[in-house]
């Protein structure tokens, strides 16, 4: 049996990852899940959610990086048993933004070395595709702002540190990108869409061989 392909959205606020994850989702049924982060569903999940509407509701920089990390702890069984089955995981982000959002407070001792460890183990995506936007485009989507991260200056700093992340992770040793920056700006869903298909299928519709046998860890 061939393995399921992990393919995660990453990017910063409201910059259309729910929207392409569900749209590859409904075109890789039934042979897909989406696993959208953090999952807000189990109990450390609901710390989290209360954590990230409630701007009075405070908590150690560290203590939260690693309750994000503990949350994708949370689930990573349930990716490799879908993936060794057969099943495509359609990820809305994943590590990346763990480490990025958590470097990006410039916290002291907290640095993208010290923010990976939690999630060393964890697996790692086949295809991540990264979707960005200019900044004025990003803060008129509706919600912009609702919740704390959703600043303009720190999704600034946010996308930098991704910048960072991913040239630090990317796999050298792989013969193709791990990683690929989509810039959603002026773009319509459909036109997002056919670029996002058109890294995709390649990755998916391939047969198993010694690129795709194993699963990939961080």
């Amino acid at each position: 049996m061939n393995r399921g392909r992990l393919v995660l959205f990453e990017g910063l606020d409201r910059t259309g990852k729910t929207t392409q994850s569900n749209i590859l989702l409904e075109r890789l049924k039934p042979n897909a899940t989406l696993i959208k982060f953090p999952e807000r569903s189990t109990e450390i999940g609901a710390v989290i959610d209360r954590y990230l509407k409630d701007k009075t509701f405070e908590l150690p920089d560290q203590a939260v990086h690693l309750l994000f990390s503990a949350n994708r702890w949370e689930m990573a069984e349930r990716i490799k048993q879908l993936l060794l089955q057969g099943t495509h995981v359609v990820l809305d982000r994943y590590v990346y933004s763990g480490v990025a959002y958590s470097a990006a407070k410039h916290t002291d001792r907290m640095d993208r070395t010290w923010c990976l460890q939690p999630d060393r183990g964890l697996p790692r995506p086949d295809l991540t595709i990264f979707l960005t936007s200019d900044d004025a485009e990003n803060e008129l989507r509706a919600g912009f702002g609702e919740e704390r991260y959703e600043k303009s200056e720190f999704q600034q700093e946010v996308k930098r540190q991704f910048v960072e992340v991913f040239k630090a992770l990317e796999d050298s040793s792989h013969e193709e990108k791990l990683v690929h920056v989509v810039n959603v700006t002026g773009k319509s869903v459909e036109e997002v869409a056919k670029v996002v298909w058109d890294l995709v299928e390649p990755v998916v519709t391939l047969p198993t061989d010694s690129t795709y046998s194993e699963l990939l860890y961080f």
